[in-house]
C-alpha cells in the first residue's frame, strides 16, 4: 500500500491546500486553469465555477503561468500588478517523469501594504535578534584589562607582570588567592591581553552551582536529555566558550565526580553533551582560580592530581590586602572614582584619619570588604569627605585595639570629671565581640567563610547573614 496522498483521505485535500497557501492556482502545460481555489478567486473578483477550464490569461491579469508552463523556469517572489496593484507571486513548474505536465502558482501578498507589514514584522524580529546578539557577545567580553589592576606593591607587581608575560600564550593558568583578592579581574587581564581577545570570554563559578547540574551547564545537552530539558539542546560554556577563554572560578569547590570529566575534555579537547552520542572538538583555554590549597587537597584525595597538574601549568598568587597595604590608598581612590560613578557623587576623599583607619585594618574580606566599606560610607555620607564617623564601627574602635599599652597614659584608664569611662550600649558591645569573633575566625580559615562557620559553630546562612550586617 502507497502510504503517500492515496493515505489521505480526498475530502482532505481541500482543507489542508487552503491552510498551505491562502491563494493557489493550478494548470496544465496548455495553460488552462485545472485548480484555483476560493481565495484566489475572491481576490480575482470571480467564482471556481467560472474559472475552472479556462485558459488562465483569460481569468488573471498580467499572468506568466502560462509561461512557466513552456520554460519550465520557477519564478520566486515576482512582483504581479493585478487589479490596480502589485502582489508578490511565486510560480512553479509541474514534473512528472521528467516532463513539464503543468504548473502550480501562489499568492504570497496580495498588495504593497500585505507586503510592507509583513517587511516590518521581519524588520523588527531582525533589529531585535540584533539587540540580543550584540548584548550577549557584549557579556562574552572581557570587562578589564591589565591597566585596572591597582597597586605599585612588590609583591603584587611581580603577580601582575607574570600575568602580562603569560598572557599570549595558550597553556592553562591558576590563580591562587583569598576571596575578594581580584582573581577574576586578573582572568578578564589575561584574556583581553592575549591573541583571543576577540572571542568569547566565559566566566563559570564552579561553586556556585548545585552539583547535578554542572555538567550539563559545563557540556551542555541534546534534546530530550531529561526531563525539563530544552527543545532542541542547549550549547554548554565550553561550547560558548569555544576559540575563546573559560575561567573556572572556585575550582577547588568541583565535586571529585566532575573533575574526572573535566579532565577528559582538557585532555582530548572534545565534548559530549549530557545523553548525546557524538563528540564535539573545542579549543579552549582554561583560566582556573581557588583561595583552597589545592595541594593539601590532592594530599587528602579532595582534588585529583593528575588535574591539579593539567591546570597548574602556570600558577599566579595574588598577595592579599594586608599583605599589600601600601596599595590601600591607591585603591581606594580607584574605588571611590568607580562608586562615585554609581551613586553620582564626584570627587569624594578621604580624610587622613581614615586612610590611616584603612591602613591599620587586615581585611580578611580584601578588596571586597574595603569596596563595601567605602560604599557603606558614601551612603550615609553628606558632603564629599569620608571621615571616621562614616566608617562600620568596628573600623570606628580599632586605634584602641592597635594601640599597645605602653602607649596608653596610666592617667586615661582612670575616669575623672573629665575624662569619664565611655560606656557602650550592651547591644554595640555584643555586636563588636561578634564583629570580632567573625573577623578573627576569617583570619584564621583565610578568607574560607564555610570554614569560618563550622569554627563558629553557626550555619552557614546565619554566618553570611552576619556578615552582610556587621559589611564583612
Amino acid at each position: 500500500m502507497n502510504l503517500g496522498m492515496e493515505a489521505i483521505p480526498c475530502n482532505w485535500h481541500e482543507q489542508i491546500i487552503k491552510l498551505l497557501a491562502e491563494r493557489i492556482v493550478v494548470v496544465d502545460r496548455e495553460g488552462i486553469i485545472l485548480y484555483i481555489n476560493e481565495a484566489y478567486c475572491e481576490f480575482l473578483g470571480t467564482t471556481v465555477k467560472e474559472a475552472i477550464n479556462r485558459p488562465v490569461q483569460d481569468v488573471i491579469e498580467n499572468t506568466r503561468m502560462h509561461i512557466v508552463v513552456k520554460t519550465g523556469q520557477k519564478e520566486l517572489a515576482a512582483v504581479h500588478p493585478i487589479n490596480g496593484s502589485e502582489m508578490v507571486a511565486n510560480r512553479f513548474p509541474l514534473i512528472v517523469d521528467g516532463e513539464i505536465v503543468g504548473a502550480l502558482g501562489t499568492v504570497m501578498f496580495r498588495s504593497p501594504e500585505e507586503w510592507r507589514m509583513y517587511k516590518t514584522k521581519i524588520q523588527n524580529l531582525a533589529e531585535e535578534l540584533k539587540y540580543y546578539k550584540t548584548k550577549v557577545e557584549k557579556e562574552l567580553k572581557s570587562k578589564y584589562s591589565f591597566h585596572d589592576l591597582i597597586g605599585n606593591s612588590t609583591t603584587f607587581l611581580a603577580a601582575k607582570k607574570l600575568a602580562e608575560r603569560i598572557s599570549a600564550s595558550n597553556s592553562s593558568v591558576l590563580l591562587i588567592g583569598e576571596s575578594g583578592t581580584g582573581k577574576e579581574l586578573f582572568a578578564h587581564a589575561i584574556h583581553n591581553n592575549s591573541m583571543r581577545a576577540t572571542l568569547p570570554f566565559v566566566a563559570i563559578n564552579c561553586a556556585s552551582i548545585p552539583e547535578h547540574l554542572l555538567e550539563s551547564e559545563l557540556f551542555g545537552y541534546d534534546d530530550g536529555a531529561f526531563t525539563g530539558a530544552k527543545k532542541g539542546g542547549k550549547k554548554g560554556q565550553f561550547e560558548v566558550a569555544n576559540n575563546g577563554t573559560l575561567f573556572l572560578d572556585e575550582i577547588g569547590d568541583m565535586p571529585l565526580s566532575m573533575q574526572s570529566k573535566l579532565l577528559r575534555v582538557l585532555q582530548e579537547k572534545e565534548v559530549q553533551r549530557v545523553g548525546g552520542q557524538k563528540s564535539i572538538p573545542v579549543d579552549v583555554r582554561i583560566i582556573a582560580a581557588t583561595h583552597r590549597d589545592l595541594e593539601k587537597m590532592v594530599e587528602e584525595g579532595k582534588f585529583r592530581q593528575d588535574l591539579y597538574y593539567r591546570l597548574n601549568v602556570i600558577k599566579i598568587e595574588i598577595p592579599p590586602l594586608r599583605k599589600r597595604k601600601t596599595d590601600i590608598p591607591l585603591i581606594s581612590m580607584s574605588l571611590l572614582k568607580k562608586l562615585g560613578d554609581k551613586f553620582y557623587r564626584k570627587g569624594i576623599e578621604l580624610t587622613s584619619e581614615v586612610q590611616q583607619r584603612l591602613m591599620e585594618h587586615l581585611w580578611p574580606g580584601n578588596i571586597r570588604e574595603l569596596e563595601n566599606v567605602l560604599e557603606r560610607a558614601i551612603n550615609v555620607l553628606d558632603g564629599k569627605t569620608i571621615e571616621v564617623s562614616h566608617l562600620p564601627l568596628y573600623l570606628r574602635d580599632q586605634v584602641l585595639e592597635s594601640n599597645s599599652i605602653n602607649e596608653i597614659k596610666p592617667m586615661e584608664n582612670v575616669p575623672s570629671e573629665n575624662n569619664p569611662i565611655q560606656i557602650s550600649s550592651l547591644k554595640d558591645t555584643l555586636a563588636q565581640v561578634e564583629k570580632d569573633a567573625i573577623l578573627n575566625a576569617l583570619v584564621v580559615t583565610n578568607g574560607n567563610k564555610q570554614e569560618a562557620a563550622k569554627l563558629l559553630e553557626i550555619s552557614k546562612t546565619s554566618f553570611y547573614e552576619k556578615c552582610k550586617l556587621y559589611y564583612i
